[in-house]
């Protein structure tokens, strides 16, 4: 999973900026509302890294405002994959507007997202003036200059004249080195006969190293190719048939050609159906809505003001004045207290 930034992206559509932005809502929301619409697109928007640019208010207070922002229809937070095949992962964003939308109008905005592939996050090449910047290439020259023809008195030499080579210097304590033959064999010429073997012929002529009762002549070997090459048709490995033919061997082989040639008659493999490769299904890039208190993942459509059921209820609770009645007995409560004080 991708570092929980929160990267900010903005919604299209929003109203031109204007110094009345935000001024339904209290102080503190105002405050980071204002300092959120002026981040770049991109730009980190979780609790931690808000709360180090505004000193003014710590965690808490951030995550209260936004979740009061989140309420008022300016922002949503939503996980999805970026990447394909075995590389996705999950990345954190933010949608921003300026403009408060209600439920619907999120609802239409992150649902059309499904569908939308993700942007390109690979950073953008250094500028031509950085160090890290390759070197552009010379430009070939327009009128390359005419080839110099040779001087009249500098004289070819005959073909037939051996080209002087000099001799390098040697240091005085140290001699000249003998060259060190080459002890690796010469490959086997195109027309040798080890060089046209089939694998199944191979792979018959190295019983013997396996197992010395299964040594077998030349003769044997090409009596037997023809069985031995219908196992390596049929999709199995030379390890599996020199396997399949050296397990189980009794203790005494007398005809090690015939052994072989029974088991090679009964132990046949069946034919393995040729494996057809369909295409992958390209995946669809969904999104998910997160709460904007707890984080916990959701459709959009089970999210509204982009909260979960019980972070809702507990918002609602909070923003909702006390009844009159609670009120008075905290009043009447206050005033009790005051009378039991000493005079």
């Amino acid at each position: 999973m991708a570092k929980p930034g929160y990267g900010k992206r903005s919604t299209p559509d929003q109203q031109p900026r204007t110094r009345h932005d935000f001024a339904l809502l209290p102080t503190r929301e105002r405050y980071v509302a204002g300092f959120v619409d002026h981040l770049p697109d991109g730009a980190a928007m979780s609790v931690k890294h808000l709360a180090k640019q505004l000193p003014l208010y710590g965690q808490q207070a951030i995550s209260t405002a936004l979740t009061a922002l989140s309420v008022a229809g300016h922002l949503r937070r939503v996980r999805c994959p970026v990447g394909a095949g075995d590389e996705t992962r999950w990345v954190f964003r933010t949608f921003w507007s300026r403009t408060a939308r209600d439920n619907e109008w999120w609802n239409t905005y992150l649902a059309a997202q499904t569908t939308t592939p993700a942007p390109d996050t690979s950073p953008p090449p250094p500028p031509p003036g950085s160090p890290t910047a390759e070197p552009p290439l010379p430009a070939p020259p327009e009128n390359p200059p005419p080839a110099q023809a040779p001087t009249p008195t500098s004289a070819p030499k005959p073909p037939d004249a051996p080209t002087a080579v000099p001799r390098q210097r040697n240091s005085p304590q140290v001699p000249d080195a003998e060259p060190t033959p080459d002890t690796t064999p010469p490959p086997a010429p195109p027309n040798h006969p080890e060089a046209t073997r089939s694998p199944a012929y191979l792979a018959l002529a190295r019983l013997g190293h396996q197992d010395h009762r299964l040594t077998l002549s030349a003769h044997d070997c090409t009596a037997l190719e023809a069985q031995a090459t219908q196992w390596l048709a049929r999709g199995v490995s030379i390890d599996y048939l020199t396997n399949a033919l050296t397990a189980g061997l009794p203790a005494t082989i007398d005809h090690p050609a015939g052994l072989i040639r029974r088991r090679l008659t009964d132990k046949l493999p069946p034919h393995l159906p040729t494996p057809t490769s369909t295409p992958r299904p390209t995946p669809t890039h969904r999104i998910l809505i997160e709460c904007t208190t707890c984080g916990r993942p959701g459709q959009p459509e089970a999210l509204p003001d982009g909260l979960c059921r019980p972070c809702r209820t507990t918002h609602t609770n909070e923003t909702q004045p006390p009844p009159a009645e609670v009120a008075d007995i905290k009043a009447h409560m206050a005033n009790l207290r005051d009378l039991l004080k000493p005079v």
